[in-house]
C-alpha cells in the first residue's frame, strides 16, 4: 500500500509541475503600441527616434539647398555606421533599418545599399557576367553613387539612487557630403526614462 501511495503522490506532483509549465499566456499587441516593461531601449524608442530624426533631416535647409543646386534632383543617401556607445546592448542594425525605412517612405530621397549587402549585390552582378544571358545581365559601373552619408552614435547616461533610476539616451546623427566632406546636418533625439 505504501508503494502505491508513494507512486500516486509522485505522479500527482509531476502532473502539477507539468501543468504549471504551460501556464504562460501570450497576447499579441499592435506593433505600434508603446510597451515599456524594463525601461531599457526598445522597439518604440527605435521607431519614434528614426521617424523624428528623419523628419528633421528633411525639414533642414541642406535639403532645399541641394535640390535647388541640382535641378530638383533627389539626394542619394547611404546609411553608414551607427555606433552604440550606451550602457546596454542595443541592436543598432534595427535602428538603422528604421532610419532607412523612414528615408524610403518619405519619397524625397533615394537610398543606396551599404556594407555587406552591397558586396553581396556586387558579387551577384559579377556572377551574372558569366552565367546570365546578354539581355538580362546587369552591367558594372551603373550604380547610383551616394551624395551623402548618414552616421551617428547612441549614448546613454544612467543616474540611480536606491530603487529609483533615470536613463537618458541621446542619439546623434550627422549627414556628410561625400564629395566635399562637409557636414551639412546634425540632428539628435533625446529620450529620458524614469524607472521606479
Amino acid at each position: 500500500m505504501k508503494k502505491f501511495t508513494y507512486k500516486f503522490i509522485l505522479a500527482a506532483a509531476l502532473g502539477l509541475t507539468l501543468s504549471n509549465c504551460g501556464s504562460q499566456k501570450v497576447t499579441r499587441v499592435d506593433e505600434q503600441s508603446v510597451t515599456d516593461l524594463s525601461g531599457r531601449w526598445n522597439e518604440t524608442d527605435s521607431r519614434l527616434t528614426a521617424e523624428a530624426i528623419t523628419a528633421d533631416l528633411m525639414a533642414h535647409s541642406w535639403y532645399s539647398t541641394y535640390a535647388s543646386e541640382n535641378g530638383g534632383k533627389k539626394p542619394v543617401i547611404i546609411v553608414g555606421l551607427i555606433t552604440n556607445k550606451s550602457h546596454e546592448h542595443i541592436e543598432s542594425e534595427t535602428f538603422s533599418k528604421d532610419i532607412e525605412k523612414a528615408i524610403i517612405n518619405s519619397g524625397r530621397m533615394k537610398l543606396v545599399q551599404a556594407g555587406a549587402k552591397r558586396e553581396e549585390i556586387r558579387a551577384e552582378r559579377a556572377d551574372q557576367q558569366n552565367f546570365a544571358s546578354q539581355s538580362t545581365m546587369k552591367k558594372f559601373g551603373l550604380e547610383n553613387g551616394a551624395d551623402f552619408m548618414l552616421q551617428g552614435t547612441i549614448n546613454s547616461i544612467v543616474d540611480s539612487n536606491k530603487k529609483e533610476k533615470t536613463v537618458y539616451y541621446q542619439i546623434d546623427l550627422e549627414l556628410t557630403n561625400i564629395q566635399t566632406n562637409e557636414k551639412v546636418w546634425i540632428g539628435d533625439k533625446k529620450i529620458k526614462k524614469y524607472i521606479k
